[in-house]
Order: structure tokens, then sequence, then C-alpha cells
């Protein structure tokens, strides 16, 4: 496929584009709020992703590295990638744009976690992503699915 995942930048593009997945009704993936916290300059690295067709942005995600010392997942314990808000605007959905943005996300080899909004555990299982044994301490009412790299396994407790 001719697109790729990109770090998004900091800025008031950024922000603008956000905008645009705000009006198709999903505010409570809405990064807007975050991009603000996080504006400091156009160059800085920030946790956001996505995918451009042309000028637009049409999928986007969070993708934060988590320190092994915060690791409740993963055996061995290890730092890890935690995936948030992914969102494809839905002109765009069922066209690859979601599995690039994971497959993205794998390349960095290191175990993720999500929590999947609630109609869709089928895309992240079509993934590859597991349920993990729920811990009423730990998970909180969240029902996390987790992708595992090679020779990681899930942490028991």
């Amino acid at each position: 496929m001719g697109f790729k995942v990109e770090n998004l930048k900091v800025n008031y593009k950024t922000l603008e584009e956000f905008n645009k997945f705000r009006e198709v009704g999903l505010q409570e993936l809405s990064m807007k709020e975050e991009l603000e916290s996080n504006m400091v300059e156009n160059e800085s690295e920030s946790p956001f992703y996505g995918i451009y067709l042309g000028n637009k942005l049409i999928a986007r995600m969070n993708l934060y590295r988590r320190d092994s010392r915060f690791d409740l997942y993963f055996e061995p314990a290890q730092d890890y990638l935690e995936l948030w808000k992914l969102e494809v605007l839905p002109d765009y959905q069922k066209k690859g744009y979601g599995a690039q943005m994971v497959e993205f996300a794998k390349s960095f080899g290191l175990p993720i976690k999500t929590n999947p909004r609630v109609q869709s555990h089928d895309f992240w299982e079509k993934m590859g992503f597991e349920k993990v044994t729920y811990d009423m301490e730990r998970d909180r009412g969240e029902n996390p699915l987790v992708w595992y790299p090679e020779g990681v396994t899930e942490q028991k407790h």
C-alpha cells in the first residue's frame, strides 16, 4: 500500500487535523486535549502517530513507551508500548489503515497493551492481540488486550 505511519508534529496544523476527528462524533477518542497539553514546539517528539492521505490525516493513535518498572503484564518484565485511541475516519475504515497503524506499533519489537473500544475486539484479535487474565487490582474495570512478541508471555500474579 502507498501510505506510511509517521510521527505527528506537535503543532497547530496537527491540532486542526484532530478537530476533524472530533467532528465525526468520536469525542471519547479525541486526542485534542492531550495534544494541546503537549504542545511545546514543532520539532518535539510526540506520542502521536498517524497516516496522511495527501494533506489529510485519516488515521491516528497514541503510542506511549512504558518503563519496565511499571510492567504488570509481561514476562519477563520489560519496557512495553501502550497503544491508545486508534481511530480511522469513517470514510477510510476497512481499507487497511488501522492494521497498518498496529503493524507499525509491532515493528518496535516490544510487547503492546491496549484497552479496546467495546465493539473492536474482532479487529484486535485479527491483529494477534489476546485477553489477559483479569486482575481486579491491576485492571480496575478495564479489559486490556495484549500482543506478545516472540519469547514474551503473560506475567502471573
